[in-house]
């Protein structure tokens, strides 16, 4: 991952002022120790108070940069995820995930289909016309049956990316909303496609937190063949 890709999660943003803060903390920390040391009570409970506060800003900048792991800033249409699919079995699939910082996954579904999801993140009024772009993070990824019954009794494969883990942001939100004013709200997308043999599938994210599926040409060609053809 290169330090473009880096500085577009805000988790990266935020953890970087933390550091910093942390620095004005220690530094207001030895000026508050060399004023006692002086016996300067004045210049001390000023330095006391820009202690108190750089450590309050340390505190809420590396929560907030903790609660945004995994999510990234959303820009007209963003990449997410582009998959690489081949068939193992009927209905049973290999499938090779890339994402735009170059790093890769391989996994197997069951299904006819595939599923992806994400979770978007949408500000208030204010943080909008500051400029703040919604923030997203990948999912799950999921095999789909076409046939309902099937569906509901056949075995089933979700595969969570997994990238917040605990303390995450919509969790936060879900339980604590009063800490979280800016925060629009925080919603589910999804998009899947039929699964085709060497298919090769393309998933971006819109601005307004649609995620959209696309196949290549030749994909797009196989999804209109009877199976098997």
């Amino acid at each position: 991952m290169d330090w473009t890709t880096l500085l577009r999660l805000p988790s990266t943003i935020l953890l970087a002022l933390a550091a910093l803060a942390l620095l004005f903390t220690l530094a207001q920390l030895l000026a508050l120790r060399a004023r006692l040391q002086a016996q300067q009570r004045l210049a001390a409970a000023v330095r006391a108070l820009l202690l108190t506060a750089g450590f309050v800003l340390t505190l809420v900048l590396a929560g907030g940069g903790w609660s945004l792991r995994g999510y990234r800033l959303l820009s007209e249409e963003t990449p997410v995820v582009d998959i690489d699919a081949r068939i193992l079995s009927p209905q049973r699939w290999s499938l090779t995930l890339r994402w735009p910082d170059g790093t890769s996954r391989q996994v197997q579904l069951a299904g006819d289909a595939w599923r992806v999801e994400a979770v978007v993140l949408k500000w208030k009024l204010p943080a909008l016309l500051a400029g703040l772009p919604p923030l997203y993070r990948l999912d799950r990824l999921s095999g789909r049956y076409d046939d309902p019954q099937q569906e509901a009794q056949a075995p089933r494969t979700v595969i969570s990316f997994d990238s917040a883990g605990a303390y995450d942001l919509r969790d936060v939100q879900r339980q604590h909303p009063q800490w979280l004013p800016g925060v629009d709200t925080v919603f589910g997308s999804g998009a899947f496609l039929p699964l085709v043999d060497e298919g090769h599938y393309s998933v971006n994210l819109m601005r307004t937190g649609a995620l959209v599926a696309r196949p290549d040409e030749a994909t797009e060609r196989r999804i209109g063949q009877p199976f098997g053809n």
